[in-house]
């Protein structure tokens, strides 16, 4: 009996060992000169953490935008905390001694919501504009001058500048500093932000410049995979905010992806796959019908959209990874 046990026990690791077989995924990591690490997390398991190109597993990654989908869930615990009071909530008023002199009327219209979904409708911070921007003495009034390109509430307009301006709404109504509320609203969930950059008025960049772990992103991820709870099953963001985020709001016309509050939404293998994306190919994907997070690292300093290596990445995600879980289930 005692045999029959162990042989069982011996074949069921093998099958799941085959049917977890991430070889053909590494051998595409290794073709990439720019890949750092891949962490993927299969029903609350770490199943695969590997560094490439001689970087270091446990560095501190600059996760670049990918922030951005880290912000929306300080907001979404900001407004359960009541910091914020909901996702309709004007902006304008808070932010009243750092409008232009002359204010266009429209940046009354503007809420949390705008700027969480990219439809705010001012100039954008991003891109060919960043440099500027980060240049001004003061980013959050820069931001708030900006022409209107669009309506309030029209097509996406993709700019740092709009999470930088949900930090800087944390830190005037709670009178904390955002990245300590972030640290401190994300204990026991293995998220943990090492370093963020901050404006000439010491406000944490909402949307760049955020430095964690490999494995601390990974843990991100997760938080949303689980649907807000720990490991333990302690609630740290609800399960309404999440569905809230992963709601199709609007599109990049960049690459036709749609957005919602600080994530974008694709099918990846035919499988509904949500995820936030960095500079340079800092990735965090989530699966939730799967039991699925990835979360991957790159070289911050070259560009992964107009040389196509997002699209790499997602096409590895889609055959090397979502296709093997499938399987497996």
């Amino acid at each position: 009996m005692y045999y029959f046990l162990l042989g069982s026990l011996i074949l069921l690791f093998s099958v799941q060992a085959k049917a977890l077989d991430f070889s053909d995924m590494d051998k595409t990591a290794q073709g990439f000169p720019n890949i750092k690490t891949i962490h993927i997390a299969y029903k609350g398991d770490v199943v695969w953490a590997k560094a490439y190109n001689k970087a270091n597993l446990d560095a501190v990654a600059n996760i670049k935008s990918a922030s951005k989908s880290l912000m929306s869930a300080v907001v979404g615990m900001a407004i359960e905390r009541d910091v914020i009071h909901g996702v309709d909530q004007a902006i304008a008023p808070i932010f009243d001694d750092s409008l232009p002199k002359d204010p266009d009327p429209r940046l009354k219209k503007i809420t949390v919501s705008h700027l969480l979904s990219m439809q705010a409708g001012l100039e954008r911070t991003s891109g060919r504009y960043y440099g500027r921007w980060v240049a001004s003495d003061n980013w959050v009034q820069t931001v708030l001058s900006r022409p209107f390109i669009d309506e309030v509430g029209g097509d996406m307009q993709y700019s740092t500048g709009n999470t930088h301006l949900l930090s800087a709404i944390i830190m005037r109504q709670s009178g904390e500093n955002t990245y300590q509320l972030a640290n401190k609203w994300f204990k026991g969930t293995g998220v943990w932000v090492q370093s963020w950059e901050t404006d000439p008025q010491g406000v944490p960049m909402g949307g760049n410049q955020v430095g964690m772990t490999p494995a601390s992103l990974l843990a991100f991820g997760e938080l949303y995979r689980r649907g807000g709870v720990t490991e333990k099953g302690k609630r740290i963001l609800s399960k309404k905010w999440i569905e809230e985020s992963w709601q199709p709001r609007t599109e990049s016309r960049f690459h036709r992806g749609l957005y919602g509050y600080g994530w974008f939404i694709q099918t990846f293998a035919n499988v509904q796959g949500y995820y936030g994306w960095g500079y340079g190919g800092q990735m965090i994907y989530v699966f939730p019908t799967l039991d699925l997070t990835i979360a991957i690292t790159s070289d911050e300093y070259l560009p992964s959209g107009k040389t196509g290596y997002r699209d790499l990445l997602h096409d590895m995600v889609s055959q090397d990874i979502v296709s093997i879980i499938q399987a497996a289930k």
